[in-house]
């Protein structure tokens, strides 16, 4: 099977500037001269974790293997490279879900110009594993990190929140191209993206900017799904805390200073809007403000691996 694999990634995966050697030897050979930094991350993703094959179409679960990744770099605001893709198999139909996988991520890699540079297979009797490896270039300001935050920064957010697993962790389109705009027009102190919940990955921002955090109730864009879904669960879980813990919107959280922040919200250069939800503060912690700009201490929730 591997070799029959290898044929055709040889055939399908299109010729890239980047990639001075591809699939077929013991490594890859990248060109990046452009840049003198490079960005990587990883991320793995698992049958009956991320995703269920036995209820998606499986290039759904490709697509959504190498969009994780992406969105990682974006939350550094650094353009793709390359990427590397070690997949373990089920042994039945191994071949035709490696290849479905492919098709699945192959059209997000060309729309985001980036090489697919090899990878690893291996089959077993256990379910679908992808780990993706991705590589990118910091732009001129360089890697946009989670400890720059400062007091008195706003907190600006992409898009709104909640509701993921109704479909949106399947298919949602990773901020590259929007923090890469954001990250040339202005200047930006901190990010992340939001890939286990809104308040648990804010923390993690104002934890290592060893700063604290108050979101405003009222100013966090809850998702239409987050709303659905509290409708479908009736559990007594409100829309507005789907938002803050349920994770997988993939969304941008950004700490700008205040200056830059109403230039940022009054442009709204983006396709997809952008708000203020909050400050940074000096005092370490996280709060919930409400109509009346009560704080209220407020647990970090979400997704914990």
């Amino acid at each position: 099977m591997e070799l029959e694999f290898v044929d055709y990634l040889r055939r399908r995966l299109p010729a890239h500037p980047r990639l001075r050697l591809g699939p077929g030897d013991d490594a890859a050979v990248l060109r990046l001269a452009e840049s003198c930094e490079c960005v990587l991350t990883v991320d793995m993703l698992t049958d009956g974790v991320d995703f269920e094959l036995d209820r998606i179409d499986p290039r759904r679960a490709g697509r959504k293997s190498l969009a994780v990744n992406l969105s990682d770099l974006a939350a550094m605001a650094s353009r793709p490279a390359a990427a590397v893709i070690a997949l373990a198999l089920p042994r039945r139909g191994a071949m035709e879900l490696a290849v479905a996988l492919y098709e699945g991520l192959l059209p997000l890699a060309e729309q985001y110009d980036l090489a697919i540079a090899g990878g690893d297979t291996n089959s077993w009797d256990g379910p679908l594993v992808v780990s993706i490896t991705a590589l990118g270039m910091p732009g001129p300001a360089g890697p946009l990190v989670r400890s720059g935050a400062r007091p008195g920064d706003r907190i600006v957010v992409t898009g709104a929140f909640g509701g993921s697993i109704l479909g949106h962790h399947l298919d949602f389109e990773p901020r590259v191209a929007e923090a890469l705009l954001l990250a040339e027009r202005y200047a930006l102190h901190a990010g992340i993206d939001v890939s286990d919940g809104l308040s648990l990955d804010l923390w993690r921002v104002a934890t290592e900017s060893g700063c604290g955090a108050v979101l405003r109730a009222d100013g966090i864009p809850v998702a239409d799904a987050a709303a659905r879904l509290a409708r479908e669960r009736a559990d007594g879980v409100t829309p507005l805390e789907h938002a803050l813990a349920d994770g997988e919107d993939f969304e941008l959280i950004l700490a700008v200073p205040p200056d830059e922040a109403r230039q940022m919200l009054a442009a709204q250069p983006l396709a997809v809007p952008l708000t203020d939800v909050g400050e940074f503060v000096a005092e370490r912690g996280l709060w919930l403000s409400d109509a009346e700009g009560h704080p209220s201490p407020l647990a970090p929730h979400g997704w914990e691996h």
